[in-house]
């Protein structure tokens, strides 16, 4: 039996797709094979060996040791595109809260309960929450991916000017774009042209901070500004400083910090960007679709960490290696397969960044251990 430990709920939607015959889904597990999490932090998590992959229910993986994994041969899935109409449709919300001052117009509006003849002194208090329309404004997109793709194409249809800036747009991506987008090459027309930015991309160490001083010093006066993908890619306290100054308008960010709670024009949300029914079950699906894959045909689609690769079965085993992207290592791999007498009816090697992935399609019997043995692998499976 394959177990798979949840450590967050997942939408039973994706935990049921697993065979009962094959699998078990359990909240704890003394060593399972694989884990679906969501935002539990496994940074001190220690893993045994058996451990396969660890699918995140969602896009970040900034809760898991990729590196760290990858390592000790344990692939990281995450589920790209599976919530990212639940952020396009708070991103467009987000929006209007920046434009028409409507967190602060009710909450005054409640705050007439039990006053005499509110309807008038709502009538003569509106002129003070008045804010612009999205019409005809420029919105700048950093990141035209899944998400701000979605967002690009629908400000488009909300009769939005739209520039984006991706530099590493995809074929498909880029495709997918509404034709009116204009892509730039150069973030900096972001800045300058923009009376709504909102960035979308992943957070790293190069992408701490991508909005900081010398980023709001290029933008327009009353520029808005939009962040539901981490709190971390702008600085809390250089946007505090810029509202504080007039030169940022309002900010709606989706990450509490204490910079930023409580400051006037500004409005935090709780994390909302994938809290829909519909992207949780999306994302659960996906992820267990990838594991599902993984474990049964040594497929891998979706990875931080290693390549996608898949190769079909069609000798007596499917030779699956994880290995350090290092000259040499193929070579290696296929004089250990062959010592044995067996032979490659096919074979597919991949690799990303410092990692590899190799299949073999054998014929004959294979000697694991002795692939395991080459400097560089660090786990191999035979299918």
């Amino acid at each position: 039996m394959i177990n798979i430990q949840t450590l967050n709920k997942i939408a039973a939607i994706g935990t049921d797709k697993f065979d009962k015959n094959t699998f078990a889904v359990c909240d704890t597990c003394d060593a399972p094979d694989a884990i679906m999490v969501r935002s539990a932090k496994l940074h001190d998590m220690e893993f045994k060996d058996n451990l396969l992959a660890i699918a995140r229910a969602g896009a970040g993986v900034n809760n898991i040791p990729v590196e760290r994994c990858a390592e000790e041969g344990i692939v990281v899935f995450n589920t790209p595109g599976a919530n990212a109409n639940a952020v396009k449709e708070l991103a467009l919300c987000a929006l209007l809260l920046a434009s028409r001052k409507i967190t602060e117009a009710a909450a005054w509006a409640a705050s007439l309960k039990g006053t005499p003849d509110a309807p008038k002194t709502v009538e003569g208090g509106k002129a003070k929450f008045a804010g612009p329309e999205i019409l005809g404004k420029t919105l700048g997109i950093i990141g035209l991916g899944a998400i701000g793709g979605k967002i690009a194409n629908a400000a488009v249809a909300l009769g939005m000017k739209v520039i984006g800036y991706d530099p590493y747009l995809s074929i498909n991506a880029a495709l997918n774009l509404d034709p009116a987008v204009s892509v730039t090459a150069d973030i900096n027309d972001i800045y300058k042209n923009s009376d709504y930015i909102s960035i979308h991309v992943p957070y790293t160490p190069d992408t701490k901070n991508s909005i900081d001083v010398e980023q709001i010093a290029m933008m327009k006066d009353g520029v808005r500004l939009i962040n539901l993908a981490r709190g971390e890619l702008i600085n809390s306290e250089a946007v505090i400083k810029a509202i504080k100054d007039g030169k940022v308008a309002k900010y709606v960010t989706d990450f509490a910090d204490d910079v930023v709670l409580g400051e006037e024009n500004v409005i935090v949300l709780p994390h909302l960007g994938a809290s829909t029914g519909e992207s949780e079950d999306n994302c659960a699906v996906m992820a267990a679709d990838e594991l599902m894959d993984y474990i049964e045909r040594g497929t891998i689609k979706n990875s931080v960490n290693f390549p996608n690769a898949e190769l079909a079965k069609t000798g007596d085993a499917l030779v699956c290696v994880l290995h350090k992207n290092t000259p040499a290592l193929i070579s290696q791999i296929t004089s250990a397969v062959s010592a044995k007498g067996a032979n490659i009816e096919n074979l597919v090697n991949k690799s990303k960044k410092d990692w590899a992935y190799t299949m073999l399609d054998v014929t004959g019997d294979v000697d694991a251990d002795a692939i395991l043995a080459i400097d560089g692998v660090v786990k191999v499976r035979v299918l």
